[in-house]
């Protein structure tokens, strides 16, 4: 750890008294402490590095009740409301109210109903319209389940005023 070596004598009075060492301390430990700080601090900085999930956002029309040029057949709207329930209905209504279905089993429920409308129908653009009782964390949720079943054409939209009429009808 440190070397010491004996001084030299160079009076009669240092020759009565013992030896005065000089200390000359080993750093290697100090410098090998400090490449393993260095290192810890650099992989933590890697680890902490944010995952970015890609959203494109559709350019917003000014008329309500239009899309994003999808179809009304091929549309799927999911409205996502309190406590984490997931409501939809197939289609875009202008005249008639649709009947809303509930969506049950979580995640893992709205991941099979989104598979099994993509099977029946491939070009299906579902739009995701968050209520004012949803939370921030259901929307993540449900993008997180387009990602997963790879469900390419889906928009994330406002409510438009028969939406509320359509959730108010069923008390929801």
């Amino acid at each position: 750890m440190a070397n010491s070596q004996p001084a030299p004598n160079t009076s009669l009075r240092s020759a009565r008294r013992s030896f005065r060492r000089i200390l000359h301390p080993d750093m290697t430990p100090m410098v090998g402490l400090g490449f393993l700080l260095v290192t810890f601090f650099l992989l933590a900085a890697d680890f902490k590095k944010p995952t970015v999930m890609q959203l494109t956002m559709p350019v917003s029309s000014r008329e309500e009740g239009t899309c994003c040029g999808c179809r009304s057949a091929g549309a799927l709207t999911l409205l996502l409301g309190k406590g984490g329930q997931v409501h939809y209905y197939k289609g875009m209504y202008f005249e008639e109210m649709p009947k809303l279905h509930t969506i049950y089993g979580g995640s893992s429920g709205l991941r099979r109903f989104i598979l099994e409308e993509r099977a029946s129908n491939p070009s299906v653009v579902i739009l995701i319209k968050p209520t004012a009782d949803a939370k921030y964390r259901d929307l993540v949720d449900v993008l997180d389940e387009m990602n997963i079943t790879d469900q390419k054409k889906y928009a994330v939209m406002d409510l438009y005023k028969l939406d509320y009429a359509l959730l108010k009808r069923y008390n929801l």
